[in-house]
């Protein structure tokens, strides 16, 4: 009851994130529910597509934790521990809203689905993909919600352990800058070795993900202070600074969106050989509109907290009497900075990726 008191208390902007959470739930529902139904029609290679399927899924854990994480109505206030209201309350509510999020949204991927198949009559186009969904096959009830139930289950379970109660004091950016690298090599030099088989692609990508997702702190970190090098104003020092004091926070959302990035430039680069060997049929788009999404949502959803957290800050240079002119000049000085870092770096990521997988 609490996590819906204050689901409903909560401001526009907040339920809005809540509904994006739920529509991509939603569309990574309907995208397991699609590889079950393909399974059904040819076992053949569907543990490669269930596979593919699982990258959404990550996109959308990922976004749901980003969501709880920024929620305002769960942050530890003073006073609310007399009301019973601690740390593990509201990490409890935070954890019931992503689940109560993502399970609308997966009932209605179940409901569209069934729809689109003609299981649910009476609607507009009705039955309108029941040849893509292989409505002539009976869909087992039992694997769908099992299929369903792992988005609910992930974004909540990955929430509880992200905001569980205690001190965690990140990896400083310059220290996982090298690692990032690292693990970036390691899913280029796994690309490279599988050569075209989907499941090398796969893993390599991962660890390329992951690698960039370590090393995006490091590469926003870098930004702060290529901004500030070589005698800098007073415009230059604000964004610089910003932007190295929230690298811990934008980092990571910034190195999935540059693997994005490099992904979709590599499906280009290898358009003319064959592409790349994602076994998702007709919704291979819409799966990486879906991820591309998510990781654009998570970026903007951290941006935005990064701009609340500076709020005293900004007050405070406001009372001073600096220009608010100056404060969206450093704004756009930061962003105008991290896409002239990011992306060359996606475009050196996916030259690589190309190179590795037509050696």
């Amino acid at each position: 009851m609490l996590a819906l008191r204050l689901a409903r208390g909560s401001r526009p902007l907040v339920q809005l994130r809540r509904l994006l959470v739920a529509a991509a739930s939603a569309g990574t529902g309907f995208l397991l529910l699609y590889v079950l139904a393909d399974a059904l029609d040819r076992p053949a290679g569907s543990f490669p597509r269930l596979l593919w399927a699982l990258v959404p899924l990550a996109a959308t854990v990922h976004f749901a934790v980003v969501v709880a994480r920024t929620d305002p109505a769960t942050r530890p206030r003073e006073g609310l521990d007399a009301v019973g209201l601690g740390p593990v309350r509201l990490t409890l509510a935070a954890t019931l809203s992503t689940a109560v999020a993502c399970t609308l949204g997966s009932a209605l991927a179940l409901a569209v689905f069934l729809h689109l198949r003609g299981d649910l009559a009476g609607l507009p186009f009705d039955a309108a993909g029941a040849r893509l969904l292989h409505a002539e096959l009976p869909l087992p009830l039992a694997a769908a919600l099992t299929l369903l139930a792992l988005v609910p289950l992930a974004a909540s379970a990955a929430t509880a352990l992200a905001l569980r109660p205690g001190e965690r004091s990140p990896l400083p950016p310059q220290t996982a800058l090298p690692w990032g690298i690292a693990l970036t090599a390691c899913g280029l030099a796994v690309e490279a070795y599988s050569g075209r088989d989907g499941a090398g692609i796969l893993t390599g990508w991962a660890l390329t993900a992951v690698g960039l997702a370590l090393a995006g702190p490091g590469l926003a970190y870098a930004c702060g202070t290529l901004v500030q090098a070589v005698r800098p104003g007073a415009l230059r020092l604000l964004a610089g600074r910003a932007l190295q004091q929230e690298a811990p926070r934008l980092g990571p959302p910034l190195g999935v969106l540059c693997a994005i990035g490099a992904g979709a430039l590599s499906a280009l680069l290898l358009r003319d050989r064959g592409g790349l060997p994602v076994p998702l049929g007709p919704l291979s788009g819409p799966a990486l509109a879906l991820v591309a999404g998510c990781a654009a949502a998570t970026l903007l959803t951290s941006a935005a907290a990064s701009r609340q957290s500076r709020a005293a800050e900004r007050t405070a240079l406001l009372d001073l009497g600096a220009p608010a002119k100056v404060l969206r000049s450093a704004a756009s000085l930061r962003a105008s900075a991290l896409i002239a870092v990011c992306v060359p770096v996606s475009w050196g990521v996916a030259q690589l990726t190309s190179l590795a997988l037509t050696r």
